[in-house]
């Protein structure tokens, strides 16, 4: 079953590469242009092209690129051609993916935490004035897009109360945990937007494992109700509660692309729309791969979880 699912998540990455860089490819310009500027003579623009490879056919400029990315090698990014020099796309990324690492990892504590304490809460409290003052308290926030939701968090942390700094700035070379304020607004955005979704999907589990018929015969046997919950209820509540949490995983790679340029947080969401700007396709391209390897690899961890969590899937997924 394993082999399966990685197998297919094989395929998938291989489709995504294609689309991936023709997407990349129709895009008007290139690099060598956004390099030496609409100044530049034709005989420099050929020079600069044939460097970086951009005078060969779509086939073999794809081809190229697709076995460096199996061998681990990333490509070369512009920016390093803009300096007369030879800078390697992972190079250029690996500190942007650490410190976005950082805030993923911030921002998803905090979630999962919150999402299973209000959703098991609420589930308990199904129908009552708490259930729907959860719901109500939670939908706001997740119903504002990320960017009007840091926007508002910006104009009272930074705006009215001014104790929080607008721009995430961390030194070069330094961990964003060495400045904790940085991360506050972005964690604070991230954790707004998803976790009121997220306390919803578990609370729906918690309710359809508090109807479970294991649960109705051990309250029948007199079986006190906190044991119920905890024995019965949140056994049956895991596999929902790993779908929940992958979910947040993905969603957290396209959150953060929008919330890191909000806040201008030196993480890959920033490098990625500076990337694109100077048309940097195989830092473009690459890193685009990388979050989508993430993605799939974030479902099939998740779906061997749910296999493992609860035995009698297997049959049925065999």
């Amino acid at each position: 079953m394993a082999i399966r699912r990685v197998a297919a998540g094989v395929v998938t990455l291989l489709i995504l590469s294609v689309l991936v860089f023709a997407a990349a490819s129709v895009l008007p310009g290139d690099a060598a242009s956004a390099i030496l500027g609409k100044q530049a003579t034709g005989q420099a623009l050929a020079d600069l092209r044939h460097r970086m490879g951009l005078d060969q056919s779509i086939p073999v400029q794809y081809w190229h690129w697709l076995t460096g990315l199996l061998h681990g090698d990333l490509g070369d990014s512009a920016a390093g051609f803009a300096s007369g020099g030879q800078v390697s796309v992972w190079s250029q990324v690996s500190g942007k993916l650490g410190d976005s690492a950082v805030l993923a990892l911030c921002a998803f504590v905090p979630i999962a935490v919150v999402s299973v304490l209000l959703g098991v809460y609420s589930a308990l409290r199904a129908g009552r004035w708490q259930d729907h003052l959860i719901s109500v308290t939670t939908l706001v926030p997740s119903a504002l897009p990320e960017f009007v939701l840091g926007t508002v968090l910006l104009a009272v942390f930074f705006g009215w109360l001014d104790v929080l700094p607008p721009v995430s700035v961390v030194a070069p070379g330094s961990s964003p945990l060495a400045t904790p304020s940085v991360l506050v607004l972005p964690v604070l955005t991230l954790v707004g937007v998803t976790a009121g979704p997220a306390a919803r999907m578990v609370r729906a589990g918690m309710l359809e494992a508090l109807g479970a018929d294991t649960v109705a015969v051990a309250r029948l046997n007199g079986i006190a109700e906190g044991r119920v919950v905890r024995r019965y209820a949140l056994r049956n509540a895991i596999a929902p509660s790993i779908q929940v949490f992958a979910l947040v995983a993905q969603y957290l790679v396209g959150g953060l692309l929008i919330v890191e340029y909000l806040f201008g947080y030196p993480g890959i969401g920033k490098e990625l729309v500076d990337a694109v700007s100077i048309h940097d396709n195989a830092e473009v391209q690459s890193v685009t791969m990388l979050l989508a390897a993430f993605y799939i690899a974030t479902t099939i961890v998740a779906d061997l979880a749910v296999m493992v969590a609860v035995p009698k899937l297997r049959t049925g997924a065999a």
